[in-house]
């Protein structure tokens, strides 16, 4: 009775470790409906073969949901969510399109005429910075009280919330903010 009792309270234990009340990016699933929705041209037949793979849908979800988002949880990535290495062209609000590629500590990002600009993370000191033309520049660190610190092209520094205000008042800071006034 007590060796019932000890598989119930492993089993029970496993499970609490396995699902750890995360929620993931479910990136097994995702992967499979996106290539479901793409399949075909056709909408209707593309219905069709979700149907038919129904199944397959139950099978990434539970294998998202058991293995993978507690991969997830406990490293901090997904091992199908790697994009490294991956370009995307991103349109611009300048109506440019612009080459974004994915590195394993940040981005690198390359303009129309073919300059390039890598923003990188530290995980260390959780800090983003700005290379370009062999120059590396402090953007900005994540403090532990949950505020950003933006580093000023004045040498200063100025700590905000991560919010809209906090993005105006670094615009204030630099210099970059504009002031209208009308008689």
């Amino acid at each position: 009775m007590k060796i019932k009792h000890l598989q119930v309270a492993a089993i029970s234990m496993a499970t609490l470790l396995l699902t750890s009340s995360c929620i993931g990016s479910f990136s097994l699933f995702n992967h499979f409906a996106k290539w479901n929705r793409r399949a075909t041209n056709s909408k209707f037949l593309n219905e069709i073969i979700g149907l038919l793979l129904s199944p397959i849908y139950g099978f990434c979800a539970a294998a998202d949901w058991i293995v993978l988002n507690s991969i997830e949880f406990w490293s901090g990535t997904n091992p199908l969510a790697d994009n490294v290495g991956k370009t995307k062209n991103v349109l611009g609000e300048d109506g440019r399109y612009y080459a974004v590629t994915t590195l394993k500590n940040g981005y690198e990002i390359k303009t129309p005429e073919g300059k390039t600009v890598k923003f990188i993370h530290d995980a260390k000191t959780d800090t983003w910075s700005k290379m370009e033309d062999g120059k590396t520049t402090d953007i900005l660190r994540f403090n532990e009280d949950g505020t950003v610190h933006a580093f000023l092209p004045n040498g200063g520094g100025i700590d905000v919330q991560p919010d809209a205000a906090g993005v105006y008042q670094v615009r204030m800071a630099t210099g970059n903010g504009t002031y209208f006034a009308m008689k």
